[in-house]
């Protein structure tokens, strides 16, 4: 960590603007920095006895858990053991959308209304409380050190969210110079728009850079092209979240940006879950959250098998998500990680269930199986696939240099070796691929639910 700002910042600016926000994320901070070296077996006895408080305080305090606690004869003071949580049911969208209202406890502090960006198809509403908000920011925090940099070090932010964007008033302004961050909107990737961003980039020299893999990785590739250097400005890290990581993208960023990238996986509902150390490790903030994966018919699964994120927030007490489906696909790790730390890992963040496509006779196989198709063609500036059902995929083309009758032939032949005999597969020709509401690009976007099939590959 440097600079004389970075710790006033990280030292006195931070703590007094959480402070004034009534959060607790300094001090929590500094314990998820001594808990993360406790072994595992402790940290597990932190989770039960976090865990028995939220569901004794779900019982006593929100009436959808009240009711459906007593018309199962659940009784969570009597929970002896981490495996007691699967005789629960699952909260899944549908759930919370039908009980918002029910699931909001009766003495909420400081509950705030979220929502997700819909990339299923329909955005979740739900709230938050102050003590969630500042167990985030509290993990955040701390495996943004883990890289060596801190809040206060210069850094640029390339965000889509409305909720970020839409709150960029004086007194947000103010506070983003005073901690040296800065936004760049993900909305629009135009070769004028590109051009500022990595003239920004250059000027601002960050030690940090913070936003969607496919955002970041399509500023450099463009930086590249234009033959600008961008790996001559100190920066020391990116981080890269809320969208699958994929190696091409990781090896773009870390070749033109002359750094390494830090994975994180999380989200506004379910929290933030994992983050990379610099030794690999994907660590979850197993203090704060207790992660199952379970297969289509919900049932937990060992580790080493690919099945759903289940996921229990430990400081969601406002409103809880207890056992709530994620919709993303990922594979629980047994290793212990070269770091030393006692937090349990992912081995592998597969994506969310959209990411992945069913073929014609049911095999549920990866999105990655169809990228690969068309990544590997030259003639091809950009693409999106979208399997509108069993019999029908459309791919969205940008054409490059040399596109022509037969590579359309050889995406056609491509896709439908994949997906099956008799699948059509329709090619358009489309100026460019436009971003969803959030910002975030998305390769492959199936409307057959996956999770229906299978929850493994």
């Amino acid at each position: 960590m440097s600079g004389l700002y970075t710790r006033l910042v990280s030292g006195l600016l931070f703590p007094l603007h959480e402070r004034l926000k009534q959060h607790d994320s300094v001090a929590l901070r500094r314990g998820l920095e001594d808990s993360q070296w406790w072994p595992r077996e402790r940290i597990e006895a932190l989770q039960l006895e976090r865990l028995r408080a939220l569901l004794v305080h779900a019982r006593d305090h929100v009436p959808y858990y009240r009711e459906g606690f007593a018309r199962i004869g659940f009784d969570p003071a009597a929970i002896a053991s981490l495996a007691e949580l699967q005789s629960l049911p699952f909260l899944g969208k549908a759930e919370i959308r039908a009980n918002t209202e029910a699931l909001k406890a009766d003495d909420a502090v400081g509950l705030a209304r979220f929502n997700t960006g819909g990339s299923s198809g329909e955005p979740l509403i739900f709230f938050i409380g102050d003590r969630r908000v500042s167990h985030d920011v509290a993990a955040k925090w701390r495996a943004t050190r883990w890289w060596g940099v801190d809040i206060g070090d210069p850094e640029i932010v390339v965000w889509g969210s409305p909720i970020e964007l839409g709150a960029q008033d004086r007194v947000r302004a103010l506070r983003d110079r005073l901690f040296r961050t800065e936004l760049l909107p993900a909305f629009e990737m135009s070769a004028t728009k590109l051009d500022g961003f990595v003239a920004r980039i250059r000027a601002r020299r960050p030690k940090m850079l913070f936003g969607y893999p496919s955002a970041l990785s399509h500023i450099g590739l463009h930086a590249e092209r234009r033959g600008i250097r961008m790996d001559d400005l100190g920066i020391e890290v990116a981080f890269c979240t809320s969208e699958r990581l994929y190696d091409h993208q990781r090896e773009a960023i870390e070749r033109v940006f002359g750094c390494p990238v830090a994975n994180g996986y999380g989200s506004r509902d379910a929290g933030f879950i994992a983050h990379q150390c610099p030794q690999g490790g994907m660590h979850l903030t197993a203090e704060d959250l207790i992660v199952e994966i379970v297969d289509g018919e919900g049932r937990v699964l060992p580790p080493g098998q690919a099945g759903e994120i289940v996921v229990t927030h430990l400081a969601t007490g406002d409103f809880p998500f207890i056992r709530y489906r994620t919709g993303d696909v990922a594979v629980m790790d047994t290793a212990t990680c070269a770091c030393g730390r006692g937090l349990p890992m992912l081995r592998e963040i597969q994506g969310r269930a959209t990411d992945f496509v069913v073929a014609r006779d049911g095999t549920v196989m990866h999105g990655l199986a169809l990228i690969y198709v068309l990544r590997d063609l030259p003639q091809v500036a950009g693409f999106r696939i979208v399997q509108e059902s069993l019999e029908h995929t459309r791919v969205q083309v940008v054409p490059g240099v040399g596109f022509d009758a037969d590579t359309v032939g050889r995406i056609e032949h491509g896709l439908a070796a994949r997906l099956g005999e008799g699948v059509r597969i329709d090619v358009e020709q489309v100026a460019e691929i436009a971003p969803e509401k959030s910002g975030k690009y998305r390769y492959v976007v199936s409307k057959v639910d996956a999770s229906e099939v299978s929850c493994a590959t």
